[in-house]
């Protein structure tokens, strides 16, 4: 199922985006100590490899129905790495001594030869921890290949990660049978966060992971987990829900960041405070469609002028060889902003290249849609409300102010806003995901003035955040 944003009249969203859009890295030093753009919750960003070692410790499981081929080789070597982890760290966090899950299965989902957890696995695209038999098994003929083809190897060990975290928090007490779905889902991304931090770390003795691409693949495979988007009429059948993008990459991040403590914080009151007033459900009969039109293009600036009240609205231009004129400023295409006009310079096909889905959009699992390409609208627009300030525009600082005041705007659009003309700018369910999306793979709703960004898409979500759960203020500081 497509992910689809939702910008438009009254209830109405948009189309869904190409991820074709690139912006560049930006140089210098840090400004914060608390908000280092070129850290990773407290480590440098930098590139490298990541995935099984070539010198990676065998595995110390040994693994039920297996092929023996490569793919049982890694999830093995995966839990067994899990295993290490977990045996060093249960205690300090939990009460009692760790225990590892009973037996590790597999099972090739096109043969009609399987079993798990009392199920047939012919069709069990899947991955999953077994509360009954306390075992973990997967599939390693479909799921387990795709998401190594997509998202590397730890693309792959992530899934596992997830599901020991189910492991971890039936022996520790987290859960029972009343904790709901999406807490118990949401604490397990966590959990996995907690894990490729020692991974990262280099503590691991099979895996690596860079905290630059590395970790921006992996974050890109806890998107694709995320809950397909439903109408208020399919939700009423009960569906069980896992969490939005926006919401399993933040508690992963929780547990990268704060480890294993900040997992047992999280329940529904937590979720729902991170939740505010964000949508999550489609209303009935409603697309979620909104058309890249100059018409609506405009629509969101008027939106965003009633929202902000500029005393200097920025100017919006439709000239996209008018942004080479800018003294000081390079172009950012498919919107650019010139401090030294106070105007947004709009190249229309290509913001509508940014919103249109791909040919294989259902690979990869990342949310597209019409706000990948708003939110880098938006964006330009928050650079005009700084060049007001008399903020500087053209550093990593900057880039990272960038994304949480585009967060603040996104929130704000939560609420209705109507414009004279008529038309209503309303915020709906998907429309997070798909800024975060476009946050994570191009950066460019996360730039700065000339749509520089800074290496971690980890740094650049967790601004965009910020600004989701904060205000103006706390951007400003924060990202000083």
């Amino acid at each position: 199922m497509s992910r689809r944003t939702r910008f438009g009249i009254a209830v109405a969203a948009c189309a869904v985006a190409s991820l074709t859009a690139c912006s560049s890295l930006v140089g210098g030093t840090a400004v914060s100590v608390f908000s280092d753009p070129f850290s990773v919750a407290g480590m440098r960003a930098t590139d490298g490899p990541s995935g099984l070692r070539p010198d990676a410790a065998e595995p110390t499981r040994k693994v039920n129905h297996t092929d023996g081929g490569a793919i049982d080789n890694l999830a093995a070597s995966a839990v067994s790495d899990l295993e290490e982890f977990w045996s060093g760290t249960y205690s300090e966090v939990f009460e009692g001594d760790f225990q590892p899950v009973r037996a590790l299965i597999s099972w090739d989902a096109e043969s009609f030869d399987g079993e798990f957890c009392g199920m047939e696995t012919y069709g069990l695209v899947n991955a999953a921890f077994c509360k009954p038999d306390r075992t973990i098994g997967w599939d390693r003929g479909v799921l387990m290949p795709g998401l190594r083809q997509h998202n590397g190897d730890m693309g792959a060990v992530m899934v596992l990660a997830h599901e020991y975290g189910h492991a971890i928090q039936q022996q520790s007490g987290l859960v029972n049978r009343k904790t709901p779905t999406l807490v118990a889902e949401q604490q397990a991304d966590c959990l996995a966060g907690t894990y490729m931090r020692w991974v990262a770390e280099g503590d691991s003795p099979r895996f690596s992971l860079s905290t630059g691409d590395g970790l921006n693949n992996l974050l890109a495979a806890v998107i694709a987990f995320r809950d397909p988007l439903l109408t208020e009429a399919e939700a009423r059948y009960g569906i069980d829900e896992h969490g939005s993008a926006f919401e399993r990459v933040s508690a992963f991040q929780f547990g990268f960041t704060d480890g294993p403590a900040a997992c047992a914080a999280i329940d529904v009151q937590e979720i729902n405070q991170r939740r505010g007033e964000l949508p999550v459900l489609l209303p009935e009969n409603e697309s979620g469609d909104l058309e890249i039109t100059e018409r609506w293009v405009r629509s969101i600036v008027d939106a965003l002028n009633t929202l902000f009240k500029p005393a200097d609205p920025p100017k919006l231009s439709f000239r996209p060889d008018s942004a080479v004129d800018c003294p000081s400023a390079r172009p950012s295409p498919p919107a650019s902003y010139c401090p030294d006009t106070n105007a947004i310079v709009v190249d229309l096909p290509e913001l509508q290249v940014l919103a249109t889905p791909p040919d294989d959009f259902a690979v990869g699992g990342l949310a597209g849609g019409d706000n990948n390409a708003f939110s880098v609208l938006i964006s330009r627009y928050m650079l005009a409300l700084q060049h007001a300030r008399g903020l500087v525009l053209d550093n990593a600082a900057a880039a990272l102010r960038t994304a949480c005041l585009t967060g603040v705007a996104t929130a704000k659009m939560t609420k209705p806003v109507t414009l004279p003309s008529g038309d209503t700018i309303l915020l709906t369910a998907g429309d997070v995901d798909e800024a975060v999306s476009g946050i994570l793979t191009n950066g460019l709703a996360a730039s700065d003035v000339n749509g520089e960004s800074v290496p971690s898409g980890f740094a650049r979500i967790d601004a965009f955040r910020v600004g989701i759960l904060g205000d103006e203020q706390r951007c400003l500081k924060r990202f000083a």
